[in-house]
């Protein structure tokens, strides 16, 4: 895209992977660096799985189950079959073609590889060209805090159905954590012009990343645009348990409330039509706003946003 240097996009799952799959329509692959949240990896059944990864992976690929939201299409389930017949911990869902992806990233882990370079090489299997940089080599697990216990993000996410109310969260491990090699080039690349961060969950996909030693030290450094797109949308998100998270931590669910998460970090703020009362507020609090529609059902919402976004970022450099 013209105007624009290199572009970096911090990503959770679905909704996140939907912007950066229009990203990849409109950047040429050496133009865009795709940092993916890996505080919601886990290890199950001995394997180690990393959900937003495989996401992003599964969606720039073209085999994401779009009716589902997660995993793949025409997906079959004998292997959880099999594994409830046996009495087995059956509580998270693992595919049978899934199954793959997850076996041969733990053989591989286990071999010395690091998870960089496991899912690019994974991702370059499956046809992915695109740079998708996992935040961290190293383990960061994202723990959710309520009134009884501290879960797991899988646990609370999937086994609890997000039912505990969560008092705080916390990103066991990212103290100790150093950035990914290719994430933390594309962060510190003087020809860096843009970070975009998706609309992903806020607490559970992009406040990981930012937790990573090194980060948010790069983003306050950079001359680059950093605009953020809202996943909430009229005060809910499409998908998960954003809008439910920000009630319990104390803030009314809205652009608002994402603009002011981010107090400090953005300059920009991707809007959905439905929000467009917020706009001048959003104005007032020094973050400028783009009204659009923001729902990505088909593959043209999703190169039409991210054309918008990369739009709105040109603008800020000027």
């Amino acid at each position: 895209m013209k105007g624009l240097g290199h572009v970096v996009a911090l990503c959770g799952g679905v909704g996140g992977a939907k912007l950066a799959f229009g990203l990849t329509k409109i950047l040429p692959v050496d133009q865009l660096t795709i940092i993916v949240n890996t505080g919601d990896d886990f290890e199950h059944l001995g394997l180690h799985v990393s959900p937003d990864i495989d996401t992003v992976v599964y969606t720039l690929a073209g085999l994401s189950d779009r009716e589902r939201g997660w995993g793949l299409a025409g997906e079959t389930w004998g292997f959880m079959s099999a594994l409830r017949r046996l009495g087995g911990d059956a509580w998270f869902n693992l595919g049978d073609h899934d199954l793959a992806m997850h076996v041969e990233r733990t053989r591989r882990l286990t071999a010395g590889e690091s998870l960089s370079a496991i899912t690019g090489a994974l991702a370059r299997a499956l046809g992915v060209t695109a740079n998708i940089a996992p935040m961290s080599d190293d383990p960061v697990r994202t723990i959710v805090v309520t009134d009884d216990a501290e879960l797991g993000f899988q646990r609370y996410f999937v086994g609890e159905q997000c039912r505990p109310v969560a008092s705080a969260i916390r990103f066991q491990g990212a103290g100790e954590a150093r950035l990914s090699e290719a994430a933390r080039a594309a962060l510190t690349r003087p020809d860096l012009e843009a970070v975009i961060l998706c609309p992903s969950n806020p607490y559970l996909s992009i406040d990981p990343i930012l937790a990573v030693p090194g980060v948010r030290e790069a983003l306050a450094r950079t001359d680059a645009a950093i605009v953020a797109v809202s996943p909430i949308i009229g005060g809910e998100a499409l998908k998960g348990p954003a809008a439910k998270l920000m009630r319990e931590l104390g803030a009314e669910p809205g652009v608002l409330a994402v603009a002011d998460h981010y107090r400090g970090l953005i300059g920009a703020l991707v809007i959905d039509d439905a929000d467009a009362a917020d706009a001048a507020a959003l104005a007032a609090r020094g973050v400028v706003p783009l009204v659009t529609g923001s729902v990505m059902i088909t593959d043209a919402d999703r190169a039409r946003l991210a054309a918008e976004t990369l739009e709105l970022a040109r603008t800020l450099r000027k």
